[in-house]
């Protein structure tokens, strides 16, 4: 079967191709063969190198929707060595699009949840092409809830273009669905580890993405909307994605400069559907690595930490030099003092009208 291959991976796959030659070529002794393989080798990698530093935005947008990127299914059986799926909501279905259930790493057991798109036509089908609906979110919801229950971490592995806006999905409240998983992870009270594994995209994301560390593979993207649905809304012509691409700042490195990603996962030489293998291995130790860190911070600690992460977040940034997260908490701080203050304002006028109404109404039955 032909590889896809994207137009700037075309160097590279001209070189797989000599590669493949030189195995096959019987007139080569095999000392020869294996010394223009390894020539060609180190020189594949050079270009590997040299393409993958100089991507723009929308070449990583096609990097993170690449047909043989490895899914959440092939995750699952690389990543983990042993998973013990949960199903349905327990209010209208099950959602094939939402892989949730036990997990396990070694020694370390946990709680699982994934966006699943699908590699044949077949499971992209069944799967809504990795477009939850929402009973896939409170099938999510449902499942962290039982891992706060039985004090297991939760990792979430992140892949869609966004959840289904059809009118079946908007009937049974899909919004609804993602701004309770949104209120509901924000104070879960177990570790919740959050990955981009391809697509981030719009509230679908955010609906299992809300919590102490948000990791993003090197080339995965997340957005508030696809550069598509950006282009077409800013300039009437999806043509302009590229463009939009740009403006987002959807791309690992400014999401990680802009404070909404906490780490960059780094990727295998040509991204992770070059060797989905080493890609699965990574995972694995950066889960483990971030599981350790968080099962040592006390529960209370970590619910703060997380407050605190996502009330950075919306820091105004347009008129300063720089962005500074030690500012932007500062100036956060201050805001939720005032809003303190004010309640307790509110409170005091209240309490103090009601005494008077009680006083009123006792002098008149008097």
């Amino acid at each position: 079967m032909e590889k896809y291959t994207l137009p700037f991976e075309e160097p590279i796959r001209e070189i797989e191709q000599q590669i493949l030659q030189r195995r096959e070529d019987p007139s080569l002794t095999r000392a020869e063969a294996e010394k223009e393989i390894k020539a060609l080798e180190a020189h594949r990698l050079e270009r590997i190198k040299e393409i993958f530093s100089d991507l723009t935005a929308w070449d990583r947008v096609r990097i993170a929707r690449h047909p043989s990127r490895p899914t959440c299914a092939q995750y699952l059986s690389s990543v983990f060595d042993e998973f013990v799926a949960l199903h349905g909501d327990r209010r209208f279905g099950e959602d094939k699009a939402i892989s949730a259930g036990f997990a396990r790493i070694g020694d370390t057991r946990l709680v699982f949840l994934g966006q699943q798109k699908g590699r044949t036509t077949k499971e992209k089908l069944a799967c809504n092409f990795g477009m939850p609906y929402p009973e896939g979110y409170r099938k999510a919801l449902r499942v962290m809830k039982l891992a706060e229950k039985m004090r297991l971490p939760v990792v979430t592995f992140i892949d869609t273009m966004g959840a289904y806006p059809g009118i079946g999905s908007e009937e049974r409240g899909v919004a609804e669905a993602i701004a309770v998983n949104l209120l509901e992870m924000s104070r879960l009270r177990t570790p919740l580890i959050s990955i981009v594994i391809g697509e981030g995209g719009s509230g679908g994301a955010l609906g299992l993405g809300t919590g102490d560390r948000l990791l993003i593979l090197e080339y995965a993207y997340y957005s508030v909307i696809s550069p598509e649905g950006c282009a077409a809304i800013l300039w009437r012509s999806g043509d302009q994605a590229p463009k939009a691409a740009e403006a987002l700042k959807l791309t690992a490195p400014d999401l990680l400069r802009l404070g909404i990603a906490d780490a960059v996962i780094p990727e295998p030489p040509g991204g992770a559907h070059y060797d989905p293998d080493a890609m699965a291995a990574i995972l694995k130790r950066t889960v483990l690595t971030e599981l350790d860190e968080l099962g040592r911070v006390p529960i209370d600690q970590l619910l703060e930490q997380r407050y605190r992460k996502y009330r950075r977040l919306g820091y105004y940034a347009e008129g300063r030099e720089s962005w500074d997260p030690v500012q932007a908490e500062v100036a956060n701080a201050k805001a939720a003092e005032r809003r303190k203050q004010r309640r307790a304002e509110v409170r005091a006028s209240t309490a103090k009208n009601t005494n008077g109404e009680n006083r009123e109404t006792a002098d008149q039955r008097r």
